[in-house]
Parts: C-alpha cells; sequence; structure tokens
C-alpha cells in the first residue's frame, strides 16, 4: 500500500468515525436526521399572526429537531398567499377550509391542517349605545373582507329572527381592509366593526368593546363547539414528495403552539415584531393567540365543519361554495403524532 492509499485510508476513517458521532449526538439530543429533500416553501401574509409560529419554531430550533428546513415568502395579500400556492411557488399556506374545500371541489387536490379556532368579533365603542344585534340597524358597520365573507353570512343569519329579516338590508355595510376599518370606528365614522381576531384585540386593548364574537354566532346557530377554521393548506402531492418532512413540520408547529401557550418568555422574544404600541397591545394579541390554539382535529370538529358547510351553502350559494358544492372530508388531515 502506498503512503497515499495509507493517508486516504485515515481520513476516510476519521470521516466515518466523524459522522459516527454527529449521529450519535444528534440521537442523545433527539434531533431526526436531516431530511434530503428540498426545503418546505411556506407563503404567508406580511405581519400575519403565522409569522408569530414561524418564528419560534426557528427560535426554539424545532426545525432543525425535526429534520426538516423551512424557506418563507411574505407576501402583501391574502390572494396573493393563494395565488402562490395554486401556482406552485409554495408548498404551504395559512387559509380557512372554505377557500379550500371549493378548490377542492373544483379539482385542486388540497389538503388541510387545523392551526387556529380563533375568530373575529363585532366591535363598538365603549360607550355605545349598541347592546344587541338589533340595535345595528339603521347604523353603519364596517365589515373586513367582502360581501362573501363568512363572519358577515353568520351575522346576518343569526340576526334573522332577531330583527324579521335581512340586517344587511337593514344597515349600512362599510366593507374593507380590517386596518383601515378599525381607523374609521376610532374616528367616529362608522358605529360598529366585524373584523378578524387581531384587529379585535388591538380595538379591545383600547377600550372598544366586543359585542359578540364569530365563535359565540356559530353557537347560537347551533354549531357548537365551533370547528377551527384556519389551518396549513397545501397540495396532497406534497404527502409524496416530502412526506417525512411534512410530518416534522406538523410536530413542530404542535411543540412551537406548546411554547405560546405557556411560556411568557417567548412572547417577549416576539414582541419587537408584532407591531405593538402599549403594552396593553401587546397581552391581548398574547392572550387572544392562546385562546385560539387548535387542539387535535377530532370527529366533532368534522360533524361542526359539516353542519357549517351546509349552513353557508344554505347563506352564501355557488358565489360562496362554487359550482360544485359537496362536503368532502377528505380534505381534513390529522397530523402525526
Amino acid at each position: 500500500m502506498t503512503l497515499t492509499h495509507v493517508a486516504q485510508a485515515g481520513c476516510d476513517r476519521r470521516r466515518a468515525l466523524g459522522l459516527g458521532a454527529a449521529a450519535v449526538a444528534a440521537a442523545v439530543a433527539g434531533v431526526r436526521p436531516a431530511s434530503a429533500a428540498r426545503p418546505l416553501s411556506l407563503a404567508t401574509l406580511k405581519f400575519g399572526t403565522v409569522s408569530w409560529l414561524l418564528d419560534t419554531i426557528a427560535a426554539e430550533g424545532l426545525d432543525r429537531r425535526e429534520g426538516f428546513a423551512m424557506a418563507r415568502t411574505e407576501l402583501a395579500s391574502t390572494q396573493a398567499v393563494t395565488v402562490a400556492l395554486q401556482a406552485g411557488q409554495a408548498d404551504l399556506i395559512v387559509s380557512d377550509w372554505g377557500w379550500a374545500m371549493r378548490r377542492r371541489n373544483d379539482g385542486e387536490p388540497l389538503r388541510f391542517a387545523a392551526y387556529s379556532s380563533a375568530l373575529g368579533a363585532l366591535m363598538v365603542p365603549a360607550g355605545s349605545p349598541i347592546a344587541a344585534l338589533k340595535d345595528l340597524k339603521g347604523k353603519k358597520v364596517g365589515v373586513a373582507g367582502g360581501p362573501l365573507d363568512k363572519s358577515w353570512l353568520l351575522l346576518r343569519a343569526r340576526a334573522h329572527e332577531e330583527v324579521g329579516g335581512d340586517i344587511g338590508a337593514m344597515l349600512e355595510p362599510v366593507f374593507g381592509a380590517p386596518p383601515l376599518l378599525s381607523e374609521q370606528l376610532r374616528l367616529g365614522r362608522i358605529d360598529a366593526v366585524l373584523t378578524f381576531w387581531p384587529f379585535a384585540a388591538r380595538l379591545d386593548a383600547e377600550g372598544f368593546r366586543r359585542l359578540i364574537d364569530v365563535g359565540d354566532l356559530l353557537r347560537q346557530l347551533r354549531i357548537d363547539p365551533p370547528p377551527p377554521l384556519v389551518g396549513f393548506i397545501w397540495r396532497e402531492a406534497l404527502e409524496k414528495e416530502a412526506g417525512p418532512a411534512l410530518d416534522g413540520f406538523f410536530r413542530a408547529v404542535a411543540a412551537a403552539n406548546a411554547t405560546l401557550k405557556t411560556s411568557d418568555a417567548a412572547w417577549e422574544r416576539l414582541r419587537p415584531t408584532m407591531q405593538v404600541k402599549t403594552d396593553a397591545e401587546f397581552l391581548k394579541l398574547r392572550d387572544y393567540y392562546r385562546a385560539g390554539i387548535a387542539g387535535p382535529w377530532t370527529g366533532t370538529d368534522l360533524a361542526g365543519a359539516n353542519r357549517l358547510y351546509g349552513l353557508l351553502t344554505d347563506l352564501g350559494g355557488a358565489d360562496f361554495v362554487g359550482r360544485n358544492p359537496r362536503f368532502d372530508a377528505g380534505l381534513f388531515f390529522t397530523p402525526k403524532a
């Protein structure tokens, strides 16, 4: 054997021993071997609350522990996020399962895993005379989203018996973006706002009053308990292309949410990215998020989702559920523990 062969053999032996030591160290630390697959690409809304979860996964090293990598893109609008998934520019997005069900029924093989049960609320000024849904008659009410927003449809359905007709025709709806509507409420240009939970939390911190939340509307419409509406959405093919990474991602999601549920220090770490102006606003956002952490998807959730889909089909018609309305239980995915 030449000196070159001896040196090469020694190098190979040291490399083998080094890899073995790394594998042992990883096993002792509970770290799963890194996947050779490409990173999971996630498209999220810029300043969206899911960023707090993803930041926690990264800060806690949960992606490394579970053996996957993330590539994140922040976009300016909800529409841009959904287009990114449909165009194949993202593996995962966060949206509601109603949108995913419509796309699945139209031939896009999407899947959904619950992420949050936090829901929006109808907010009014602290001193407002509005005390019940019937008091909205003749008022100017901001509605986050558009005429087919699910919360707006549910509010109209719940108020129907109370006001003896469609309350949507008895008040003046103002449709728009949540930040704009919050500012209109502060300025007194609208009387109430039906908005998404992070904006309701910020208004709550400023002293505005929550007249009713969307969870209450659902319960009063006999959908109890309300199923989680928001979650991660992806194409079925991803389960074959990157199944281990996807399973690791959901384990990391569960671990990060467990941390956010109990650790105030984890929230202090997030505070610089939350765009809060006061301690009260910070605490309200933290507490609303914690209250909305979804547990494992259950048969009860599936039954509630089925009832809700039927209700939204009746309320929104083809404009909401599409041309092929059908509740497909295959949309819903239960992550492995």
